[in-house]
């Protein structure tokens, strides 16, 4: 069973028993999160879609860390003018292990 799930702006794909990094969520580490907004449900036979969100659908994850990413550089030049601007941004995450995927019904 797997489900498509919302957070952040961006959309995953999630099992029981992954680890998936998303955007920083507040809260500490042990502490268990919920999704509702699931936009797929699929079992072996059958597939649930949302419009735009499965009703009573919830999964069900464990916040292990928070923590920064690996940098990311941000280079500008522009030709024949002497101008050169190198900048790095890390970009917090938060790491959960999905728990349960919950249908709802």
């Amino acid at each position: 069973m797997y489900a498509i799930i919302e957070t952040g702006g961006k959309q995953y794909r999630v099992q029981e028993g992954q680890t998936i990094k998303v955007e920083k969520l507040p809260k500490p580490a042990g502490e268990t999160v919920e999704f509702d907004r699931v936009l797929l449900l699929s079992d072996t036979d059958n597939v649930k879609v949302g419009t735009p969100y499965v009703e009573g659908a919830k999964v069900t994850a464990k916040v292990l860390e928070t923590a920064k990413d690996k940098k990311v550089l941000v280079f500008k030049k522009k030709p024949r003018k002497g101008y050169k601007r190198l900048r790095g941004h890390r970009q917090f995450y938060t790491k959960v292990q999905i728990e349960n995927i919950s249908t709802g019904g």
